[in-house]
């Protein structure tokens, strides 16, 4: 494993020489003179009326017909071409999965089984296998928090759920934080410097990991620990533009993603009462049914297509319940952490403001500036390009996400509105074909 992932952390490879100024950004306007045309509105602002577009593509380049498609997976179909397009350049594969409930007399918990398969030199063997439970990968991103502060982690799920609303060792529980914490897990993965961290590396091949839990503090880089006690009372005069408007973006974006998933739990829950009303609806016309000879077989149908509606409602809300809320959850979260980096940033640059005015109060005496003040210089600036590198990343994540995102809830749709069709023109010929009584 690489011994410069425990120091400090060196600028991505990605960041370039290129200014934030560069990068399109979804909060500036056209308009705004003061912004200047490089923060023009990002196409993540776009995205709903693009996907409206007869000439919308995917990010390989395939055209996508938005006319309704003949099959209502060709959606999804056309998607996945995406997952696969750099595995060829990947190096270290990881997976989550085979949650296991362990009993014991003091707690009970899932652990899930961390599969590795990696070609780099760094690793002793080819594929690992241990098994991990959730205060295991919370201990994971507190340590790459602490050592990699000038970058963007990514979020857990939450640890707690509200009591008696959802069972934790529920199967479906389970199964959903499994998924997030593989989607931790590939992120990270994916990462040209988290991936090379020395507790990644320990958190993937340890067979005991409590032995490097009880160290505590020990291996805290020397830029955490620079961020962490940063020398009270001065404040920050103003953030740069390019980072105050990264600020109110993800403040405009937090705020609109929270109302999205409140009205979307809503409508699920509406959803659900729904189904019971359904439930209780379709039987009537079976009982019905039984009174009446000559209407039985219409009735009958229409208490068959009732329950298939029901069918089709309680996969639609399940969809919607296991694959769309936790993204948006997730994206709430990943805005919340990037605020968090941002704070990090802050605190450097108001340190190096404050030791600025200090060399200028001792100019006579100490013309030159010192080294400490340097090396505070070079932390806001590794902070800058870190930060605007994993911010980058992130909006192309993002973009790819909330794209198969919303075409997996059309494609879900379409298919629910499928059935229900196909089962209420089942009974027409019902109907249509019962002679008339003379």
């Amino acid at each position: 494993m690489s011994g410069g992932a425990a120091g400090a952390p060196k600028p991505l490879p990605s960041s370039g020489p290129k200014s934030l100024r560069e990068m399109p950004h979804p909060l500036a306007t056209s308009s705004s003179e003061e912004m200047g045309p490089a923060l023009t509105p990002s196409p993540d602002l776009l995205l709903p009326r693009s996907i409206a577009d007869k000439d919308l593509s995917l990010p390989n380049g395939t055209p996508v017909d938005t006319s309704s498609p003949a099959s209502s997976s060709s959606l999804l179909n056309r998607l996945q071409l995406d997952d696969d397009l750099d595995v060829e350049t990947r190096d270290l594969f990881v997976t989550v999965d085979d949650p296991k409930k362990h009993v014991c007399t003091m707690e009970t918990y899932i652990t899930y089984r961390v599969t590795t398969k990696t070609t780099r030199a760094e690793f002793d063997l080819p594929e690992y296998s241990v098994r991990r439970r959730y205060q295991d990968f919370d201990w994971l991103r507190n340590k790459l928090e602490e050592s990699q502060p000038t970058h963007l982690i990514p979020p857990l799920p939450e640890k707690f759920v509200v009591k008696g609303v959802v069972d934790r060792f529920s199967e479906e529980f389970v199964e959903t934080r499994r998924k997030a914490l593989d989607k931790f897990l590939k992120r990270i993965t994916d990462h040209p410097v988290l991936s090379f961290n020395e507790h990644f590396s320990i958190f993937l091949t340890a067979k005991d990991l409590n032995a490097y839990k009880k160290q505590g503090m020990a291996l805290l880089s020397k830029m955490g620990e620079s961020v962490k006690y940063v020398t009270g009372g001065y404040k920050l005069r103003s953030r740069p533009l390019e980072f105050a408007a990264i600020g109110d973006y993800l403040d405009t974006f937090s705020l609109k993603l929270g109302t999205i998933d409140r009205i979307a739990q809503r409508i699920i829950k509406e959803q659900l009462e729904y189904l019971v009303e359904l439930r209780e609806y379709g039987p009537v016309y079976s009982t019905w049914g039984g009174l009446e000879v000559e209407l039985s077989e219409p009735l009958e149908g229409v208490s068959a297509c009732i329950g298939n509606c029901c069918t089709a409602l309680e996969e639609l809300s399940e969809d919607m319940t296991e694959d769309f809320l936790p993204v948006l959850r997730e994206y709430i979260l990943y805005a919340e952490s990037m605020k968090n980096v941002l704070k990090k940033r802050d605190q450097v640059q108001a340190e190096y403001e404050a030791k600025l005015e200090a060399v200028a109060l001792k100019r006579e005496d100490r013309p030159k500036v010192p080294t400490d003040v340097e090396k505070c210089q070079d932390r806001v600036e590794c902070f800058n390009a870190d930060l605007k590198a994993d911010m980058e990343r992130w909006q192309n994540n993002k973009r790819q996400d909330f794209r198969q995102l919303l075409m997996g809830m059309a494609d879900k749709n379409i298919q629910y509105y499928e059935k229900c069709l196909t089962a209420w023109e089942s009974i027409i010929p019902l109907l249509q074909d019962k002679p008339e009584t003379k």
